[in-house]
């Protein structure tokens, strides 16, 4: 299969998810109701069994984490970095900046599984549970209205990083998953992909905005391009494997995630900035993941 087209079934679901939204008889419950049960059931399930199961070299994981975290760090750094351009403007960068460094999970992991199976799977698993801390303190600062009241307790109830945890932990002790459990775990897992990507497509809001179109670029361009390449770079330096540096640079080629949403709303942000940037840096990531596919090829 070409490269190009190896991510076709994926970004397929995502557009049969906003057709349902648009044409479907379904409801905000229903879509919210999914979006639930993919992050706290089926994703989690994923994460576990992938962290769980895999056999990970210790020396090369770490600064294969590290480069991820560098990225992560990179985009939090880059985001805020040209406030100085757009004086005037302190509520748009607090809404909008986390666009520029948070990803989305759904298709990450979508991505990692279409590239190496579980092995793939695990290794974004360890990018996603070191980097969503990060990126979460990051927008929460950002959006400052409340401080760090409830972020701490927010992180350790995080399923994403619960499971990811878990799984370590099992792993390094050991343990063996019994196969009924590994099987319906796996079932579970297998579901998360299908209905997470779905929901990323009900989730599209491309409604118009009136920020400065230079500022909703430099995030997007941020995003999906700048990241990406200093993850190739570092890769590259560090010598990384080659199924690690796939993975590295398809995070940091990541769109932003739709949780960006839900934050900017809860804290007083601008919404409708956050849904149209979360929108528009997945349309075009259609193009850009495939892209930085056959550039780390």
């Amino acid at each position: 299969m070409s490269i190009a087209l190896l991510l076709f079934p994926d970004f397929s679901l995502i557009a049969l998810g906003a057709l349902l939204y648009r044409f479907g008889d379904f409801s905000e419950s229903f879509w919210s109701g999914v979006e639930k049960l993919v992050y706290f059931v089926l994703f989690s399930s994923l994460l576990f069994l992938s962290t769980a199961t895999t056999r990970f070299d210790s020396g090369g994981t770490w600064w294969f984490i590290a480069t991820g975290c560098i990225v992560t760090l990179s985009g939090v750094g880059l985001s805020f970095a040209i406030k100085p351009f757009f004086a005037g403007h302190s509520n748009l960068f607090a809404s909008g900046a986390q666009t520029a460094f948070r990803f989305n999970s759904y298709i990450a992991l979508a991505i990692a599984g279409r590239l190496a199976g579980n092995d793939g799977i695990a290794l974004m698993a360890l990018l996603l549970g070191t980097n969503v801390p990060i990126s979460n303190a990051a927008a929460v600062w950002a959006l400052a209205r409340h401080g760090r009241v409830g972020l701490i307790g927010a992180m350790l109830r995080n399923p994403l990083i619960l499971a990811t945890v878990g799984g370590l932990i099992f792993n390094a002790l050991g343990l063996h998953l019994p196969e009924f459990v590994s099987l319906t775990l796996a079932r579970l897992g297998n579901a998360s992909i299908a209905l997470g990507l779905i929901a990323v497509g009900a989730g599209l809001r491309l409604t118009a905005t009136a920020a400065p179109r230079a500022l909703l670029a430099s995030w997007v361009f941020i995003k999906l391009m700048v990241l990406p390449a200093l993850a190739l770079g570092l890769a590259l330096y560090l010598h990384l494997t080659t199924l690690q540096r796939e993975i590295v640079v398809m995070f940091g080629a990541l769109p932003s995630a739709s949780s960006a949403y839900i934050l900017a709303t809860r804290m007083g942000g601008i919404g409708s900035l956050v849904a149209f940037l979360i929108s528009v840096s997945t349309v075009i990531s259609v193009f850009t993941l495939p892209l930085w596919l056959v550039l780390i090829h």
